[in-house]
Order: C-alpha cells, then structure tokens, then sequence
C-alpha cells in the first residue's frame, strides 16, 4: 500500500516477451497488484510474465487483439476487483520508468487529482531534440487535444503512462473510448465531458531500442478527424445540453456574425467577379464589419472556457468517505 491506498499497475502487452520480466522486476514493492493483459500475443508474453514468482500478480490472455485500449481497459477492471483504489497504466517494452511511479500517483493521493499522466515535453529540452516535421505536428495534435478535452494544461496527450482513482473510473462511458492508439486522448475527452481533474508531470520516456507500433502517418490522417468531433461533442454537450452560458451565447453570436460576414462577402465577390462591377465601401464594410466582430466573439468565448478548466477532483465526492481507507 501507499499512503494506505491499494494501487495496482496494469501492464497491457503485445509481443513483449523478451521485455515483460525486467518490467515486472522493476515495480516497486509498495505496489499492491501487477495485472498483466497479454492482448493476443504470438510469441510467449504470457507465459513468460507468468513465471514472475509473485503473489501480487495476475495474468489475463485476450484471445483475439483488442488494442491497447481495449486492454488497458480490461486490466483496469480487474484491478477494481481485486479492491484496488488508485489504477497505474504502464506498458510492457520498458520506457516507463518505474522510479517516477510516485510522482504519478502523488496528486491523486493529496486528492489534486482524478487522472495524472506523465509529460515527457514539460521543459521542452525532449520536444527541441525532434525533427521540426514531427515537433510540429505534436503541437499541433496537443492543442487539437485541449480543443476537444477542455484540458487546457496539459501537453503530449498521447502519452500512456498514466494512473487514474478507481471511483472515476464507473462514470466514463466505455463506448466512446477508443480501444487502440487514440485510446489516451479519447480518455482524456471522457474525462472532460465529467469535469474530472487531470494534471501532468514531468517524467521523461525510456527509448532504447523499442520501435513504436504507433505510426505517425497514421496519426497525423486518424487523429484530427475524432479530435474535431470530440471538440463538437463537447461543445454542445458542455455549453447547449448541460447548461447555457456567456460561453454559449458569444459561441452563438460569434458563429453568426462569422457567417454571415462569409457569405456575404463571397456573394458579392462572386457578383463582382460576373459583371466586372467593384463592390462598393458600404458592401465590403458590410462583410468584413460582421467577421471581424465575430472573431472576436469567439476568441472571447475560448478565453472562457480556457478558464473554465476543472479544478476540483471529482474522487473524495464519490468514495464512501471524503478520507481514504
């Protein structure tokens, strides 16, 4: 135990047979369960981490691969099972270093947190080292991420090593999360849409000689079409279902006076361009008038909900004592 909560780490492995046994040796003894989901290997992962000689471990074999997520997921629920009350993602190739294992879990035990994820760019030394094709397209799914989370603090959404308070986890919708590589960040917009309190630290990854299976061609094509809809989702459920706000009404105003300036313009430049005729003062001042005013709505909208990021965790409300066991 640690700071008398149970914690249990879920290792979700795929083909890491040669790696599985130095990942297990190195989790501290503190730690309450090891919860291994071999996701339908076809090499001997399993059996390999089943020869770790150790009471607090339990192996699960998926008998068809269900992704990253979907095996993450399974550990996680068997780690409720089995009572434990703060749940630790790592994988299985060994670059995430077990030594910031209490940094991870350190704002859920001060009750900071619901959701803590390590942050391997938090100085920016690592993200100056990239080549700038790929630093750029980081940034750029990074502020895709706070769009359709609403976490406006938080950097390398992709990251997996992560630890999360058990309580939280029986109100996230397991549908709309995402059984393979997007599975972080679509956890990341479940926990948005219930104000959970997600926070980073800085704990910098282990490379080695471990090839990623994440391509990030695929990433760059997968990634931004679910990160719209999840900022779409969010929007109108956050600020046109659960409630209406200054947010929803400069949102309303801004997406109005947007169009409108749009379609004006693009009218006239269009009959402008048919009869050789130059559209008068008033025309375009009709036109940029509305589009400015409109930017600025909206600008003034994402200030505000900037600002209205969570900031008071979600588990002491939902365990049975506001202290922990």
């Amino acid at each position: 135990m640690h700071n008398n909560f149970r914690i249990a780490v879920i290792i979700p492995a795929y083909c890491e047979e040669s790696r599985i046994r130095g990942v297990l040796s190195s989790i501290p003894a503190w730690v309450d369960h090891v919860v291994v989901v071999d996701d339908a290997s076809s090499d001997r992962t399993a059996d390999t981490a089943g020869q770790w000689a150790d009471p607090r471990l339990v192996v699960i074999r998926h008998p068809q691969n269900q992704g990253v997520g979907g095996a993450t997921l399974t550990g996680f629920y068997k780690a409720m099972e089995l009572g434990a009350q703060i749940l630790i993602k790592m994988d299985g190739d060994g670059q995430m270093d077990p030594g910031g294992l209490t940094a991870l879990i350190t704002p859920i035990v001060r009750g900071q947190a619901d959701y803590v994820k390590a942050n391997r760019f938090l100085h920016g030394r690592e993200l100056a080292q990239m080549p700038w094709l790929r630093r750029l397209g980081n940034i750029g799914l990074s502020f895709m991420a706070k769009l359709a989370s609403g976490y406006w603090s938080i950097f390398d959404p992709t990251n997996g090593y992560v630890a999360l308070h058990a309580d939280i986890l029986p109100l996230l919708d397991n549908r709309r999360i995402h059984k393979r590589f997007f599975f972080e960040t679509s956890l990341l917009m479940e926990l948005g849409l219930h104000r959970a309190v997600v926070r980073d630290v800085y704990l910098p990854a282990r490379y080695g000689n471990k090839i990623s299976h994440l391509s990030e061609r695929n990433a760059l094509l997968e990634f931004p079409p679910l990160l719209i809809l999840g900022f779409v989702r969010r929007i109108l459920i956050e600020y046109f279902v659960r409630d209406f706000t200054a947010v929803s009404l400069l949102l309303l105003s801004g997406w109005l006076a947007f169009l409108f300036g749009t379609i004006w313009g693009a009218y006239h430049w269009w009959v402008s361009w048919r009869t050789g005729i130059t559209a008068s003062t008033g025309t375009v001042m009709i036109a940029v008038l509305p589009l400015i005013l409109g930017i600025q709505l909206l600008l003034q909208s994402l200030v505000l909900d900037i600002a209205n990021t969570p900031s008071d965790p979600l588990w002491p409300s939902h365990s049975p004592t506001d202290s922990p066991p």
